[in-house]
């Protein structure tokens, strides 16, 4: 038999199309459960009629196109990610898994090859919580884990509820408000997503892939304040002051050196500030600030690291806080687990590589959700300039035949 090779002029008609289809301005706009999210379902949908792949779509809107396998009552395998974008998102984000899965299966099916099991690449909805502030909306749904109060929730631009926007698509609030298991865990035997890389690493190392060694979790402190009292800024000497932001900056550059320590030490962590803000409508280049409110995120392949460092942040509040006559209120922080990759899955995967290389995702994905309930995931990593969640997006094709090689050998593997 010939080597099987991905169908990457399929691949790159389909960035092209989903482009043109879904370009508004600069940036690209697959809005969930909006007409930017349907246009690209609707282009896989019939790529995949075109393709003669079993289609089904679920309640709640996840697309699945399946390549029957010789045993077909076996756990099947699961190629999939999301088809939204945030506003004036880049083309690749999430789409590159879906793709790269019609990609392998157009391989399979030109090489003449049925696979073992039944393969289906599955588009997903609602990866993106930038639309319904809803983390992982279509994997977790599918597996019935949402919790049934967010359909309420509004969408940021036009403030149409979830509940609302299932039933103007024509899906079924139902299946979220019943916790309805729309999939079966014991009947993926894996979940395999190959995403483009949203930091720098594969760049600057001038690799191609990597293969994903585990999702980090994240702690993070949403709505974080300090709260001290307002004065002139020329009136006040320091000794008696209760200066918000100058408490906050002490607090932020001592979790920056408890980052340090630990990555010194060979810990995974990632510390990140990512909201610092005083109320606009008290403050004042002449006043010293009374209260600041800010985000703290804590990331790790260790929980156990998160909850050492969520820990300190809270001792370091209260230190500072006496020593600028201030107080921090945290509050609660809102977490996301760890989610390890499958070591099998990484073995073979890694073996699919010329340039074998392994590293975490610090971003969420929707292995995540599939981790969480028990099916072996893996992940593969595409090299992407200028980052992610922007329009400046740049995924080679050349690199990204090298992951949808990887993953076509796994599927010939599978589940050996």
């Amino acid at each position: 038999m010939s080597k099987v090779t991905p169908d990457i002029r399929l691949a790159a008609d389909l960035f092209d199309q989903l482009s043109l289809r879904t370009r508004k301005g600069q940036g690209i706009v697959r809005d969930t459960y909006g007409a930017g999210e349907q246009a690209a379902h609707d282009l896989m949908r019939a790529t995949a009629e075109s393709m003669a792949l079993e289609i089904s779509v679920d309640a709640i809107g996840n697309l699945t196109m399946t390549l029957p396998g010789r045993d077909r009552a076996a756990p099947r395998i699961i190629i999939g990610s999301h088809l939204d974008s945030v506003p004036q998102g880049g083309n690749f984000d999430g789409a590159a898994g879906v793709i790269a899965g019609l990609s392998a299966v157009s391989g399979l099916q030109a090489a003449g090859v049925m696979p073992a099991v039944d393969v289906s690449v599955m588009a997903i909805r609602g990866e993106e919580s930038s639309w319904f502030d809803v983390s992982y909306l279509g994997s977790g749904g599918a597996f019935g884990l949402l919790d049934p109060a967010c359909l309420q929730v509004t969408r940021s631009d036009t403030g149409q509820t979830l509940e609302a926007a299932l039933l103007a698509c024509g899906f079924d609030a139902g299946a979220i408000r019943e916790g309805r298991r729309l999939l079966d865990p014991a009947q993926i035997g894996a979940y395999v997503e190959v995403h483009i890389e949203q930091g720098p690493t594969l760049v600057e190392l001038g690799l191609p892939a990597a293969v994903v060694t585990a999702v980090r979790g994240c702690q993070r402190f949403r709505n974080a304040r300090c709260l001290g009292r307002y004065g002139h800024s020329g009136t006040v000497s320091r000794l008696h002051r209760h200066d918000a932001v100058a408490a906050t900056v002490a607090f932020l550059h001592h979790m920056e050196s408890v980052w340090l320590c630990h990555e010194q030490a060979g810990d995974d962590l990632v510390f990140t500030a990512g909201e610092f803000y005083t109320d606009r409508l008290l403050h004042a280049p002449s006043k010293i600030a009374g209260e600041t409110r800010f985000v703290v995120d804590i990331r790790s392949t260790s929980d156990a690291t998160m909850r050492e460092v969520a820990a300190e942040a809270r001792a370091a509040a209260a230190r500072i806080g006496d020593e600028y006559r201030v107080r921090f209120e945290l509050g609660p922080t809102s977490d996301s687990p760890t989610a390890m990759m499958d070591a099998w899955l990484r073995t073979r995967l890694l073996r699919g590589l010329a340039e074998p290389f392994e590293m975490p995702s610090g971003a969420g994905h929707d292995a995540a959700t599939f981790a969480k309930v028990g099916v072996p995931t893996a992940m593969l990593f595409v090299r992407n300039e200028n980052g992610s969640h922007n329009p400046d997006e740049s995924m080679d094709i050349d690199d990204f035949s090298v992951a949808t090689q990887a993953l076509i050998q796994l599927l010939l593997e599978f589940p050996s």
